[in-house]
């Protein structure tokens, strides 16, 4: 009698939690601006010296968007609104110091790479843009194993990548 008392009690206390918790107001899914369904990236600029950036963070900013799903990525023709991106500054600094033959020949172990982006989305033929322009800032750490260059350019990618996420959350969930 007990044990079935128990189980009443249990079933109660589950379809109760159950149904405070549907009503909770969550929303899962996208909650970008529900007129806005597709977006462009327009070729970035590069205002800094490191080769390659401009192309480089173009494609990250079409992969994150992407992978974020709440936008479709088309042409600039085709999309409802034009993400612009304007790299401002890239900046490498040692993080982590390394010496060797007792202090004469000195090499860093670890550097940090730090960037600066600018970025807004216009609706073509609106006078306001969706988004006015934002900067965001990413870093990431790399290390120098063989060759300074390509380390170099993969933490180039990398904060890139981290950068166009932060871009992308912004967009999407800038409301």
């Amino acid at each position: 009698m007990i044990n079935k008392t128990l189980k009443i009690f249990v079933m109660a206390a589950c379809v109760i939690s159950l149904t405070l918790i549907s009503g909770c107001g969550y929303k899962v899914g996208s909650i970008m601006h529900p007129q806005v369904k597709s977006i462009a990236v327009a070729p970035v600029i590069n205002d800094t010296i490191s080769y390659n950036l401009a192309a480089v963070m173009r494609n990250r900013l079409t992969e994150a968007i992407m992978r974020d799903g709440s936008l479709k990525v088309k042409n600039l023709r085709e999309a409802d609104c034009i993400l612009y991106a304007r790299i401002v500054e890239i900046n490498y600094v040692e993080t982590t110091p390394a010496t060797y033959d007792n202090q004469v020949t000195y090499r860093p172990a670890e550097w940090r790479v730090w960037m600066k982006v600018e970025f807004s989305v216009i609706i073509p033929g609106k006078k306001e843009p969706l988004i006015k322009k934002r900067t965001i800032e990413a870093s990431t750490l790399f290390q120098i194993q063989a060759d300074l260059f390509v380390n170099r350019n993969r933490a180039n990618r990398q904060v890139c990548w981290k950068a166009s996420r932060l871009v992308t959350q912004m967009i999407t969930e800038g409301w």
